[in-house]
């Protein structure tokens, strides 16, 4: 494990930049962009223009590790390189921002009021792959969607297990039982949720960290507790569906958790600007997650 991205992660201000949508909401994030599915026949053409999104996003001068702590990759764009360089080796070595690799492949269907990850057969292999190319910690989503507490006990056995499989391999893994900010019973999901993480993080060894992304909470500051806890890494936060500027007020609620937004982060981003509009926009995004993640 690199210290001086465990220390960045831990100390520093800033955010983290999630940019790990994969096959399912590939197209969605491209139609947002601007680019419409007629423009592409196929898989292979789809992620060529996710990455080429991707890497103006990761070259832009407005992307860099002043502001943003770490970002979330998808395995295809880690299997690929921005400026002759691998995607992990470029963000550290020229912006100095930690590469994550999301791991988690897909949910299954709902059962007790949760979906949990689908089995990950081979991520023993690709946890080595990633070792080797630079990445230092992980990423994995399940959704709550009620308050049923076998469910999200569930959720959260889910996510440590497999957290402690990715710490036994060297990498920090990023913990998400992400809450659905439609849910009718979203409070009281939050509740579950938070005693469930505290008994799992009181199971890890004094030497293990973890970080977790969470749903920002209908209560401000309710996450504190996991904040402060000596096994948390870091907390941030998903967007979740809120728009950029609810999702930024409501974390400059929750003092300590940070962002790690995807599409609140590439929110107002097109195909279609000029170098100089894309570069601005995306500068006046990260300003305002950079912002609302300092307090």
């Amino acid at each position: 494990m690199n210290s001086e991205q465990f220390e960045k992660l831990r100390t520093g201000k800033g955010f983290v930049a999630a940019l790990d949508q994969s096959g399912g909401s590939t197209p969605k994030a491209l139609h947002l962009y601007g680019i419409e599915e007629s423009a592409y026949t196929g898989d292979e053409e789809m992620f060529a223009l996710m990455h080429a999104m991707r890497a103006r996003i990761i070259t832009s001068p407005s992307f860099n590790g002043d502001r943003i702590l770490a970002a979330i990759l998808f395995e295809n764009t880690m299997d690929r390189q921005i400026e002759g360089r691998d995607t992990a080796a470029y963000l550290w070595d020229v912006k100095h921002v930690v590469p994550i690799l999301k791991v988690d492949k897909g949910l299954v269907d709902e059962a007790d009021g949760v979906q949990l990850m689908k089995p990950m057969p081979g991520l023993d292999a690709l946890l080595e792959r990633a070792r080797d190319k630079g990445i230092f910690g992980t990423k994995m989503r399940s959704v709550v969607k009620l308050a049923n507490g076998a469910g999200v006990n569930a959720i959260v056995d889910q996510q440590f297990e497999i957290g402690s499989q990715i710490l036994g391999a060297g990498l920090v893994p990023i913990l998400e039982p992400e809450v659905d900010i439609k849910s009718p019973e979203k409070a009281a999901a939050e509740q579950l949720l938070k005693a469930a993480i505290l008994a799992g993080l009181d199971q890890l060894p004094d030497d293990q960290s973890v970080m977790l992304k969470l749903t920002l909470p209908d209560t401000d500051d309710f996450y504190t507790e996991l904040v402060k806890h000596p096994r948390v890494l870091r907390v941030v936060a998903l967007s979740g569906g809120y728009t950029r500027d609810e999702a930024n007020a409501r974390l400059a609620r929750n003092h300590g958790v940070v962002a790690s937004f995807s599409r609140a982060l590439t929110e107002g981003l097109s195909a279609q600007q000029t170098g100089d509009e894309f570069d601005a926009a995306l500068d006046e995004s990260i300003a305002s997650i950079f912002a609302a993640s300092i307090t």
